[in-house]
């Protein structure tokens, strides 16, 4: 049997709009917003539905609230698809949904945690004294190399795929690693982001977190959930709250994870969520597996079609 594995995307994923079809469409979608609602209001937002639906675009940008946004659509997608994967994975904030997913985290504990993630990321670098760039072109040892050489905090953040690392770290070696890249013959752009996400610098948010995660439920997940910070599976609830901690200062090695999941027997992907970011990342990491992209009802055909193919197959 070839194995179905169910992917997750992380913030960048967002646009305002998102969920609403599968919100109108399916009863258990909505009961999934509902829930989420309840569980926000005591964390001082009112309505991730209406946030979701309505915006305004600058609101649902504030990482406390895409952070909760995202996994509230991602898992009203999931329970309203009704399938189960073999394997789970998500990218960065993903793997959130991911676990929930494998019923290692109840639903209303992650979007809590998450809406306190992204707090104690936001509140972890002053606005302005971070930076990301994406580097193209470019092998990892050349990045982690220009990295090493380059003074101050600077630090590869996100192996997404072949050609495309996301470096992370104060703004000034930042921008002098981006210089030192393009001279080498790579290309650098700077993205529009908030605070230097998956690196050094976050260890502040991460300690903060490790003591919210200590305090909420873990139970072991019903199927393995691959972890970014290890590129590797974790199948107990203790393991799981471990990964999830490192991974606030940890880099995401989405590249690894999707090659080791195929190397488990993996060989299609369901991205469950809004956009399409990680179908197109899996193009780009082995263009010989099966993958589809469910962001409303109308993939759901499409994707219990190639689940059923999948689990068909020898």
């Amino acid at each position: 049997m070839t194995k179905v594995a169910f992917v997750f995307p992380g913030q960048g994923s967002q646009k305002v709009g998102m969920g609403r079809e599968v919100h109108e469409a399916s009863e258990a979608a909505r009961a999934v917003f509902a829930e989420a609602d309840a569980a926000l209001r005591p964390e001082g937002l009112e309505s991730i539905t209406q946030l979701c639906f309505e915006g305004p675009d600058e609101d649902l940008k504030l990482t406390s609230n895409t952070q909760p946004a995202i996994v509230t659509t991602s898992v009203a997608l999931l329970r309203a698809l009704g399938e189960t994967p073999d394997v789970a994975a998500g990218h960065s904030l993903g793997e959130y949904a991911a676990h929930v997913a494998a019923g290692t985290l109840g639903f209303a504990d992650a979007v809590r945690v998450c809406r306190q993630r992204g707090q104690f990321m936001q509140e972890a670098v002053p606005v302005g004294e971070g930076a990301m760039a994406a580097v193209m072109k470019a092998e990892p040892e050349l990045v982690e190399r220009i990295c090493r050489e380059t003074e101050g905090v600077v630090e590869p953040a996100n192996f997404n795929s072949p050609g495309q690392i996301v470096i992370a770290g104060a703004k000034g070696p930042v921008e002098a690693a981006s210089a030192a890249l393009k001279a080498a013959g790579a290309r650098a752009v700077p993205l529009a982001v908030s605070a230097p996400f998956h690196s050094s610098l976050m260890q502040p948010a991460q300690d903060r977190l490790a003591t919210v995660l200590g305090a909420t439920s873990f139970q072991d997940p019903a199927f393995p959930v691959y972890a970014n910070v290890d590129a590797a599976p974790v199948g107990t609830g203790d393991a799981a709250r471990d990964a999830l901690i490192r991974q606030v200062s940890g880099a995401v090695r989405w590249d690894e994870s999707v090659r080791q999941m195929v190397a488990d027997g993996v060989g299609l992907f369901v991205e469950i969520g809004a956009g399409n970011v990680l179908t197109n990342l899996l193009k780009r990491i082995d263009g010989s597996v099966a993958r589809v992209s469910v962001q409303t009802p109308a993939d759901f055909d499409a994707a219990r079609a190639a689940i059923a193919e999948a689990r068909a197959a020898g």
